[in-house]
């Protein structure tokens, strides 16, 4: 079994030359240190400081952030994904104002209590902002640790995750978790990666038991991925008098509050333009016709394939659109081609958005 004292000695001296310069780095504002955070839950390091620097231009401080809507908040996170965590970062920007005086907590026990947080959040946030000794366990933390030690057991298992969380805790330096748990997800994400780890260059590698057992392939034991799901859609761009038809998707769910063009699933049978226009029925009352492909886009998300045929539709000849009956979504917009750019759209829907306004007939 490694050593507690030189497993952290030998970390944090790779620390200290290898610590990336990250801006939440600068100062440890707690504001900053929450907000990076919650941007680097399934999110790669590089496209979080784009956004984390883009964000926090428009909302500087949490009262800024509070004050926000829901929308604008929305359209900055968008193409980061996950939009559950914008909604909730905003709910807890504002509880942050309102119950604590615009201070982010420093205890567990209120931080945890905030929406979007938790334990790995509250630790991160607690060792990082605020210097405390408290783990933060995330992906990479578990994949270092059932390296160096071995284990065998699945992070994803209750057993597993009581495992790593009292491991990581008791490795921790006293007064050094700030250092200590920032250079084990950097090790992971820089050298102890899930795929063609960097052993050789490793400053762990003496001790790690996995090497010597030649079983770093093997850790961690997580449990069979699940398929991919491919999915077909129809979707309706709908023209009248040069304004683009728009609604904005009912609350909860994956994309909720966020805008979309109409469209849904493929039924087994159906044609993709078939799909769009029963969607266009079944979302808006409306009765459109199809007016040529616009485009296809084909976009990722978790397990999903999602490929999406998009219509220019429009009414027939002679008919004026009457007003929608919404069963998919909150409102609905009419705008013209310049004013999408204003929405927050899930990513497929921003590509599809962009097709639009290179297509020639909407010029």
């Amino acid at each position: 079994m490694p050593d507690a004292s030189r497993f952290s000695s030998l970390l944090l001296d790779w620390f200290r030359q290898a610590k990336r310069p990250l801006p939440w780095r600068d100062g440890y504002d707690p504001y900053q240190v929450w907000l990076s955070e919650v941007m680097l839950q399934q999110t790669q390091m590089d496209r979080a400081v784009e956004y984390f620097n883009r964000f926090l231009a428009r909302f500087p401080d949490v009262h800024s952030l509070a004050r926000a809507s829901e929308e604008e908040v929305l359209r900055l996170w968008e193409g980061l994904g996950y939009y559950g965590r914008a909604r909730n970062l905003l709910k807890a920007a504002r509880a942050i104002v309102d119950v604590h005086g615009g201070a982010v907590p420093s205890s567990a026990a209120e931080l945890s209590a905030l929406p979007g947080v938790g334990a790995y959040t509250t630790g991160a946030v607690l060792s990082i902002a605020y210097g405390q000794d408290m783990a933060a366990v995330d992906a990479n933390v578990e994949r270092v640790l059932a390296r160096v030690f071995d284990i065998a057991l699945s992070p994803k298992a209750p057993e597993g995750r009581r495992r790593f969380a009292g491991l990581a805790l008791s490795l921790i330096p006293q007064g050094q978790a700030r250092d200590f748990n920032q250079a084990l997800m950097e090790l992971g994400a820089l050298v102890c990666t899930p795929r063609d780890p960097a052993c050789p260059r490793c400053p762990l590698a003496s001790i790690c038991l996995a090497l010597a057992k030649d079983t770093v392939d093997l850790r961690p034991a997580l449990p069979p991925g699940k398929p991919v799901v491919p999915i077909g859609m129809g979707t309706a761009v709908i023209l009248h008098e040069g304004l683009i038809y728009v609604q904005k998707r009912l609350p909860g769910g994956v994309w909720g509050g966020l805008w979309e063009f109409p469209g849904g699933q493929i039924e087994p049978g159906e044609e993709p333009e078939q799909a769009a226009l029963r969607e266009v029925r079944e979302e808006t009352g409306f009765v459109v016709r199809s007016l040529g492909k616009l485009a296809v886009i084909k976009h990722s998300y978790t397990r999903y394939r999602v490929t999406m045929h998009a219509y220019l539709t429009g009414f027939p000849e002679g008919a004026a659109p009457c007003e929608p009956v919404l069963t998919a979504a909150s409102s609905f917009r009419w705008l013209p081609l310049a004013k999408l750019e204003g929405l927050a759209f899930p990513t497929a829907m921003r590509k599809l958005a962009e097709a639009i306004a290179r297509d020639p007939r909407l010029a």
